[in-house]
């Protein structure tokens, strides 16, 4: 495995705005682009390293994102800095090897970006990128109503669910098609975040999405535990998920 850390994807050369690639053995490869969860307030890619490294020993790189967040950032800092670090990734990593396809994912707060930059095409746009250039998405335990802590900034109750433009289902039906996507969530996930989930695929069915496009998978465990946990054969969950769905679509 080769690892390229501390790399800036915008001109800025914001410490905030920083990714780490690390590639896998060989020069073709998919990429996946993760967005680390923390509630748009805290976290860190340099969390992220066990199902990252998973992922590399089985022939899929890895991007690994930091992005502004709460109190220096103001929504929607954190979700152009998720486009940003997309295109620096599509645009960049030919300089590294062959590339065939790019997912895209996170969890938590990182989900509700990822799931943001699935459904809502306007901040890849500046990039010359449609979502459904991306191969897959992948979305962990994300908040698919507007984000608590989007919330916050606006004054309002935290536990309020609000679809508006700051949310993920805001945008279901919108455009003709998405790219496919899987879902992970915990079996003992937090207050309202099965139903609004159930909801957001619920919207994908009314509009009569491809439903051979979405994977659904209940994990047991509390909100994100799975993501560092290793199971009874010795692989990380997160990345025997991730990878399974990754295969699935093309290497």
């Amino acid at each position: 495995m080769r690892e390229y850390l501390d790399l800036f994807y915008t001109a800025a050369q914001n410490p905030t705005q920083m990714l780490d690639l690390l590639l896998p053995d060989g020069d073709e490869f998919p990429i996946f682009v993760y967005f680390h969860g923390g509630g748009l307030e805290a976290g860190s890619r340099k969390d992220c390293r066990l199902p990252a490294d998973y992922l590399c020993a089985h022939g899929v790189a890895v991007a690994l994102v930091d992005y502004r967040m709460y109190p220096e950032a103001a929504y929607p800092d954190f979700l152009r800095d998720g486009a940003a670090a997309v295109a620096w990734v599509k645009k960049h990593i030919g300089e590294y090897g062959r590339c065939g396809r790019i997912y895209v994912g996170g969890g938590s707060a990182g989900a509700y970006m990822s799931m943001m930059l699935c459904f809502d095409d306007k901040y890849l746009a500046p990039y010359g990128i449609h979502p459904t250039d991306i191969a897959g998405f992948v979305h962990d335990g994300g908040q698919p109503t507007a984000h608590f802590n989007v919330l916050r900034e606006r004054g309002l109750d935290t536990r309020r669910v609000i679809v508006d433009e700051s949310a993920p289902l805001y945008y279901v039906g919108l455009a003709r098609e998405y790219a496919p996507m899987l879902f992970l969530i915990s079996d003992h996930d937090m207050e309202c975040r099965h139903e609004q989930t159930e909801l957001l695929r619920a919207a994908l069915r009314h509009f009569r999405y491809d439903q051979g496009k979405i994977e659904y998978r209940l994990l047991p465990g509390t909100h994100g535990s799975y993501f560092n946990e290793i199971d009874k054969n010795g692989e990380s969950v997160f990345g025997r998920e991730t990878l399974r769905f990754i295969r699935a679509r093309g290497m």
